[in-house]
């Protein structure tokens, strides 16, 4: 067709899950389009902790989480780049009683689910750990073989595999209107028409936009988890310290800086496409990383940022086909936990595309779930670091 340029699939969204859908794709021979309406890993995918994180998952990502830290283990395969990626152990402390019991009933539910990656140490094991923690600590829930990777660099080295194996990747190229066109998708956008047989919705914190062109409605919140960055320190920390009660991520990298996050919010704008930092939260933050670690209280600051995500009310995303279209498929709302599945997202995509099904249960995952309800399913736990 003249003047529309066409390709088997077009993914919509230059995140990681974007990414690795458009490299697994083009691996299997597929004419893969990626537009990227501003470049890839500009939000969520690029400013995010890095956390590569089995711990303390909601029940249902767990399959797709410890499926996807099997390719973790061997990203400098899949992609030619080890992306940062170290396995450090992360651990999320009980600071009160409080935090101990919902940390143990964490761990038993766990283990009457047969998962054993999690495990429960003691207050004395902690402070072995991690010498320089506040002795307060009653304990904590450890998983060894978490870590942590770059992830800016993560993206763009499932950006470049993908170009690597043929796909065509544009960047700021804004999606206006999508519209069936046959069996297909004609799709108009800044730089012109394009069409394709499939059309895969990973927009991140705009992808409510496209489903709802089709009748999926879903209450997609976008948020913007801030990061704070200190100066250089001498080495204090191997593992990734997470909070319980208290919203915190933290660990210190191998340059000697220490990065905090942890799901406190900035300020969004989305549709102006900017966020501003809270500082008043940020104190809140600060406050729990010196309760936790006194010697950060002379720590310096060095800066600060937030990228738009998006968020679901039931904490867990939407990943796999539509409800109401033939050849459209969905992978967002990620709820500030979504890095670490990238790789295993990327491939239940394909799989979907190509054979029409994935060995990995996505059932609790289907956006249909939102045309009944918005409420949390059974075995919903409360953590997004």
């Amino acid at each position: 067709m003249s003047g529309i340029t066409h390709a088997d699939v077009i993914i919509i969204g230059g995140g990681i899950h974007g990414s690795s859908a458009a490299l697994q794709l083009a691996k299997a021979g597929k004419r893969v389009l990626l537009l990227e309406k501003n470049y890839v890993a500009r939000h969520a995918s690029g400013v995010n902790a890095g956390g590569v994180r089995t711990l303390t998952r909601h029940i249902a990502e767990v399959p797709l989480s410890l499926a996807s830290q099997q390719m973790w283990v061997n990203i400098q395969e899949h992609v030619d780049d080890d992306c940062g990626f170290e396995v450090t152990g992360q651990i999320r402390v009980a600071e009160n009683e409080s935090d101990k019991k919902i940390l143990s009933d964490r761990f038993t539910m766990m283990q009457s689910n047969g998962y054993v990656h999690e495990e429960w140490v003691d207050a004395v094991d902690v402070r072995n750990m991690i010498p320089s923690i506040t002795p307060k600590i009653l304990g904590g829930l450890i998983a060894r073989n978490d870590g942590a990777a770059d992830p800016y660099r993560t993206t763009t080295a499932f950006r470049l595999k993908a170009q690597n194996y043929g796909a065509d990747i544009r960047e700021g190229v804004t999606v206006k209107t999508v519209v069936r066109q046959g069996q297909g998708w004609l799709v108009d956008t800044t730089a012109g028409r394009f069409s394709s047989e499939v059309l895969v919705n990973c927009a991140g914190a705009w992808a409510d936009k496209i489903s709802a062109q089709f009748g999926e409605i879903v209450p997609l919140k976008p948020i913007a988890p801030m990061m704070l960055v200190t100066s250089r320190m001498p080495h204090f920390l191997s593992l990734v310290v997470l909070g319980t009660g208290r919203a915190l991520s933290f660990k210190q990298r191998t340059n000697g800086t220490v990065l905090i996050g942890g799901g406190r919010l900035a300020w969004v704008d989305r549709d102006r496409d900017i966020t501003e930092l809270d500082f008043r939260t940020l104190a809140d933050s600060a406050r729990t990383v010196c309760d936790l670690f006194p010697h950060m209280r002379n720590a310096s600051v060095n800066r600060g940022w937030a990228g738009i995500e998006a968020s679901m009310p039931d904490g867990i995303p939407v990943i796999g086909a539509s409800s109401t279209e033939q050849n459209l498929y969905h992978a967002f709302g990620f709820s500030a936990h979504g890095f670490q599945l990238g790789p295993i997202v990327g491939k239940i995509l394909s799989e979907l595309i190509i054979t029409g099904s994935t060995n990995l249960p996505i059932e609790p995952f289907n956006i249909s779930r939102f045309a009944v309800s918005s409420q949390a399913p059974a075995g919903a736990y409360p953590f997004a670091t």
